[in-house]
């Protein structure tokens, strides 16, 4: 069963699709469903321009992780190990994204990081799609 958070199917492709996108860029269509996957509010982005399905503040990185990490992008590959470790010991923030995720064919997971490559939306998308709980774009 792809949405069980526990035990995913291995190679279950039913999830969605999953993209990530800046909340200072404009939606558009092709977004579908737009959840925040960040703790704190976009500055300066109103909720009206961020156009969005929900926010899905439980499933980021915690607040230390979050201050530790500081946008280093020297410190991504530990970042992604230790926010890979929360998430596996978050599962009702992870089935809070997954149900906001569920009945749509196209998700887009948005964040407010300047860096495209190296912030949490990113590992967040890897470790959604290695648990076949959603599908690469």
């Amino acid at each position: 069963m792809c949405n069980d958070v526990e035990t995913p199917a291995a190679g279950c492709a039913d999830g969605p699709i999953v993209d990530i996108k800046r909340a200072y860029e404009e939606p558009a269509d092709d977004d579908g469903a737009r959840i925040l996957v960040d703790r704190l509010w976009p500055r300066g982005r109103s909720k009206a321009a961020a156009c969005l399905e929900t926010w899905a503040k439980d499933v980021a990185p915690s607040k230390e992780l979050r201050s530790w990490f500081a946008h280093v992008p020297e410190r991504f590959p530990e970042f992604a190990e230790r926010y890979r470790a929360e998430l596996d010991a978050n599962p009702d923030g992870v089935r809070e994204l997954t149900d906001a995720m569920a009945g749509h064919g196209r998700v887009t997971l948005v964040y407010a990081a300047k860096d495209p490559e190296h912030n949490n939306a990113v590992v967040l998308r890897d470790w959604l799609v290695e648990r076949g709980l959603a599908r690469r774009a």
